[in-house]
């Protein structure tokens, strides 16, 4: 039996924040579930592993044509909020602010990991802009190293267009993650967004 649930607990190790006690834990607590709600997890991770794909639109995940969001006819068509991630849209979603749309860049401008502009999702950025009525894009790219010198690229990249590019203020520590930050702090730097100068 140690041989299985060391197993399972070397494999939860495998995920973000999961150390080898807390791994351990989570293996005997599986082993205590119910048959059906472990067999419900697995499911799940096999169903997300098959089905979920990028949205041809947002870049959102989703398993549908769309995501719900670029699905919503409810949503204001006018602003497009730029972030790094498709985590990233569930944090801003809690804050119940926002009902524009997004555009995920699937990462963030680091030359020296040879993360460049054509390995994001910039281009297709420039072309929704170009071909909607997209009049504000706010970015929301991660405040740090990185997430400056993508939403400095944004803006160059954008000022040939008559949209306003405007950065969530401030509220959020520098140098942490947008998906780690509370929903009311997002909230205020949402609100508080200005013009990239």
């Amino acid at each position: 039996m140690k041989d299985l649930i060391g197993n399972l607990a070397e494999e939860l190790t495998r995920l973000p924040g999961i150390g080898r006690k807390t791994a351990q834990r989570l293996a005997y607590f599986i082993l205590a579930m119910p048959e059906e709600e472990a067999r419900s997890i697995a499911r799940a991770i096999v169903d997300v592993k098959e089905k979920a794909r990028f949205c041809p639109v947002c870049f959102n995940v989703t398993g549908e044509e769309l995501c719900s969001i670029c699905n919503d006819g409810a949503r204001e068509q006018e602003r497009l909020c730029v972030v790094e991630e498709p985590s990233n849209i569930a944090v801003i979603e809690r804050t119940g602010l926002y009902r524009g749309r997004y555009h995920v860049l699937l990462g963030s401008l680091s030359p020296m990991d040879g993360v460049t502009p054509e390995r994001l999702k910039l281009r297709e950025l420039k072309e929704r802009v170009e071909n909607s009525a997209v009049k504000e894009v706010i970015v929301a790219t991660n405040p740090n190293t990185r997430g400056e010198m993508t939403a400095r690229y944004i803006k160059e990249m954008l000022a040939p267009y008559r949209v306003k590019v405007t950065r969530i203020a401030y509220g959020l520590p520098m140098g942490g993650d947008i998906e780690y930050a509370d929903e009311v702090t997002l909230g205020k730097a949402l609100e508080g967004r200005r013009e990239l100068s």
